[in-house]
């Protein structure tokens, strides 16, 4: 497989970005290190976003408790095919679970782009769909271009989870939009935000 492949996808991972960022606060949304940090910071910070700096292959277990602590609200967790590759086991936890509340989008640019922008297996035979099914998350998809993003908005907004959906984005360099360094500032700011005062401790 061609590793320039990345490069042709039509889509933008921030112009995506825009379209899932819920900025009401009806969706609690968790990013996934590096890239999706700084797509949904760019797309419009705030306290129903919470960015994970680190912890690589940990947006999906924290996505998946926050559902489970949260059942009437829509979860989104939004991260990188490097990530989630990393975690895939968690993806069966998803399945087991089943949280009705949760969708999960992959931004796929087969690429590593925290560390060089190597390519990632997805690149290559990896498909995290197939996997995501075989695993037993019922809704699964791969989304190329605008009309399946189209298609795909209102599954991934309303659709009975958990949800998985792989975005393939184009590998493309962008400047960072970087959101607070302060991990405890962040979580005050979720939690506030998702429980009042009672939230900060």
């Amino acid at each position: 497989m061609s590793t320039e492949r990345a490069e042709a996808y039509p889509l933008h991972r921030r112009e995506v970005a825009k379209r899932l960022n819920d900025t009401s606060g009806d969706t609690l949304i968790v990013t996934g290190l590096g890239s999706t940090n700084w797509d949904f910071t760019a797309a419009g910070d705030g306290p129903h976003l919470f960015q994970l700096w680190g912890a690589m292959g940990g947006a999906i277990p924290m996505g998946l408790g926050l559902a489970l602590a949260q059942p009437t609200k829509r979860v989104l967790v939004a991260t990188g095919d490097g990530e989630a590759l990393m975690g895939v086991g968690s993806l069966a936890t998803v399945a087991v679970k089943a949280p009705r509340n949760l969708a999960i989008c992959i931004f796929d640019n087969e690429r590593y782009g925290e560390t060089g922008m190597q390519a990632t297996a997805t690149a290559q035979v990896a498909d995290l769909a197939a996997t995501a099914a075989a695993l037993g998350i019922a809704t699964t998809g791969i989304v190329k271009d605008e009309a399946e993003l189209e298609a795909a908005l209102p599954t991934i907004r309303e659709a009975e989870g958990p949800v998985f959906m792989v975005i393939k984005v184009q590998a493309e360099p962008l400047e960072f939009v970087l959101p607070a360094k302060d991990g405890v500032y962040l979580k005050n700011r979720f939690r506030l935000a998702l429980l009042g005062d009672a939230g900060v401790s």
